[in-house]
């Protein structure tokens, strides 16, 4: 039932309002749906226990009008950040809000069954601060299961590709292997989608006309792009691939196997303590981003950017400055800032796999 369109749409004016609540009437007119038709959604929404009444507003005639508001309890999503030595999984409620939260050592080249029963002993942990036995099954509430982890891979079949460093997981079915371990439904992102779809569900991006690029510095260093308020993947979901861009030819050799990438440039800085350095690099390659599609934007985020934030901000800041006045009157100073949510944006952003769908954002 929540997953038809119209009931998407108003779920989602549900959750816009808060707890101050929206009326049927203007369910009706921000909707275009009919009274009758917001009406019966209405019911069926809160005989489900996802709205609730929040009160009565007064109208400019007759009785005051009911108010409806949405019950952020009544489900659930899990969200997991599958790192190459780290794994994070949050349990959110329908409103976003973190309600639970673990986080565990993992060598992602430990091999399939343990990497596996890993991310199930955690999403169990987690469940049980519901259930109390952390048995998904009695999890009524439970949409499902949204796992991040670096790419390349295939979204739409939850298919890995050759993780940068991992060769041995090309052509595993992640979304397939989990669902079947867990029960439960599970969609596979990268995550730089996955944090630039739970930024973007944030209105991290509503100043700047929905478009922006969420910069991933940690283990590995990746991009996620949302144009006009919607993720770009791109055909094959190879978009975003951004530490993987070849600005030093004949450079030291990558993991990927080219010589000179962004990522390896940028890692081997910071590894050496050369944070400035570091963030020119990053900033060198956000200018050719900025530069090929034209973002209002820059977040930056990961483990890496969250150890020195600001020293990052201003390096990359300074690049694209002096790009805008090298372009002359008409290159704009791109904003740059650290992405909100701190190490969980990814984890947040993979629970929301789950739950843009149920209110109407049709990007993911």
């Amino acid at each position: 039932m929540v997953r038809s369109h119209n009931t998407a749409l108003v779920l989602g004016l549900l959750r816009e309002a808060g707890a101050a609540g929206i009326s049927r009437l203007e369910l009706a007119e921000r909707t275009g749906l009919t009274p009758q038709a917001v009406s019966k959604i209405t019911a069926r929404l809160r005989e489900a226990g996802f709205a609730a009444e929040a009160g009565h507003r007064a109208s400019t005639g007759g009785k005051p009008r009911t108010v409806l508001r949405l019950v952020p309890e009544a489900g659930h999503a899990v969200g997991v950040h599958l790192d190459r030595d780290e794994l994070r999984v949050v349990l959110v409620d329908l409103d976003g809000a973190v309600v639970a939260e673990r986080r565990a050592a993992l060598d992602l080249g430990a091999g399939a069954e343990a990497v596996l029963g890993a991310v199930r002993a955690a999403v169990r942990a987690v469940a049980g601060e519901l259930t109390g036995d952390g048995e998904l099954a009695g999890v009524r509430s439970l949409v499902g299961v949204g796992v991040a982890l670096p790419g390349p891979l295939d979204h739409a079949r939850g298919v890995l590709h050759r993780v940068t460093g991992f060769p041995e997981w090309d052509g595993f079915p992640l979304r397939d292997a989990l669902a079947e371990r867990l029960g439960v439904p599970v969609v596979v992102d990268k995550d730089t989608n996955a944090a630039a779809l739970g930024l973007a569900a944030g209105g991290a991006g509503d100043a700047a006309g929905g478009s922006f690029a969420y910069l991933h510095l940690g283990t590995g260093l990746g991009a996620g792009l949302v144009i006009g308020g919607t993720v770009h993947r791109g055909a094959r979901t190879g978009a975003g691939e951004f530490g993987h861009q070849v600005v030093q030819l004949d450079g030291p050799l990558c993991e990927c196997g080219d010589r000179g990438c962004v990522e390896v440039l940028c890692l081997g800085a910071a590894a050496r303590g050369e944070v400035a350095e570091a963030a020119r690099v990053l900033g060198v390659a956000a200018g050719n981003l900025v530069g090929l599609l034209d973002i209002d934007v820059v977040l930056l985020g990961g483990r890496t950017v969250a150890g020195a934030p600001e020293a990052y901000v201003r390096g990359v800041g300074e690049v694209l400055r002096a790009r805008a006045r090298r372009e002359g009157a008409g290159g704009e100073h791109i904003p740059v800032r650290v992405a909100p949510r701190g190490e969980r944006v990814v984890a947040e952003g993979a629970a929301q796999l789950l739950l843009a769908p149920l209110f109407g954002r049709g990007d993911v």
